[in-house]
Formats: C-alpha cells, structure tokens, sequence
C-alpha cells in the first residue's frame, strides 16, 4: 500500500463586513488615461471588466476631471458635514432656558396669589391693596 499525501487545503478568507472600495486620485487619473486610449470597439467595455469597475464610476471621474476639481478625484468622506457650533450659540442656549424656567416660576405665583386673593375673600377677610403697604 502507498502512503496518501495529506494536501493541506487553506482557508478562504471572507471578510465578516465587506468594505467600500475606495479609489485614490491617482489610481483615478490612470483608469482615465487608459480609458481615453481606448479607440476600437469593445475596448473599454474588457477595461471596466478588467478593473472591476461600472461606466458609471468613468462619467463621474470624467466630469470632476472636465470641472478641474483637482480633490475631486480624491475619495470624500460620507455623510453630512460637520458643524462647527458658533461660540455665542450655546450661551444664547442657556439664556433661553434661564427665561424660561423664571417665566415659568412668574407663572406659578401668579397663580398663588390669585388662589390668596380668592381664599380671603372666602373667608372674608381684607387683604391690603397692592399700593398700601401691609
């Protein structure tokens, strides 16, 4: 009997989150120059298989290119900007809830001193006006 050989076979390696493929400005510029060399039919379509790539991506490339963009080959990051808050704006934040809670706590006596005022005339009994002194 022989002995088998024992092939070790590897690991395929699969990513748990696959990332977004990002693309420098200069790999950019060169997909474009090839690109553009392409004259015959069927040229560019075996280019985009050959790279991996969708039309889509070369007219978006051309158009930042014709714009003169020069970062727009750059790849940008994703999602809104960031705002830079203005100093002001969180003092004028805290004066806004400062009134508030002190229209708030008027309110609130206000309504006590009605209550008062409602309570002695119950009861009958004469509160001075609000311009005698007590």
């Amino acid at each position: 009997m022989e002995a088998s050989a024992i092939v070790a076979i590897p690991e395929t390696e699969v990513s748990a989150k696959p990332t977004r493929r990002r693309f420098s400005a200069q790999e950019k510029r060169k997909v474009l120059k090839e690109a553009d060399a392409c004259t015959k039919s069927g040229e560019l379509s075996a280019l985009l298989r050959r790279k991996g790539l969708y039309s889509s991506y070369l007219s978006t490339w051309r158009e930042a290119r014709d714009r003169g963009e020069l970062d727009a080959l750059a790849p940008k990051k994703r999602g809104p900007k960031a705002k830079v808050p203005h100093p002001l704006e969180r003092e004028v934040a805290e004066l806004k809830r400062a009134l508030a809670k002190s229209e708030a706590r008027a309110k609130h006596a206000e309504a006590l001193i009605e209550v008062q005022k409602k309570v002695s005339e119950l009861l009958g009994i004469q509160l001075p006006k609000s311009d005698e002194a007590p």
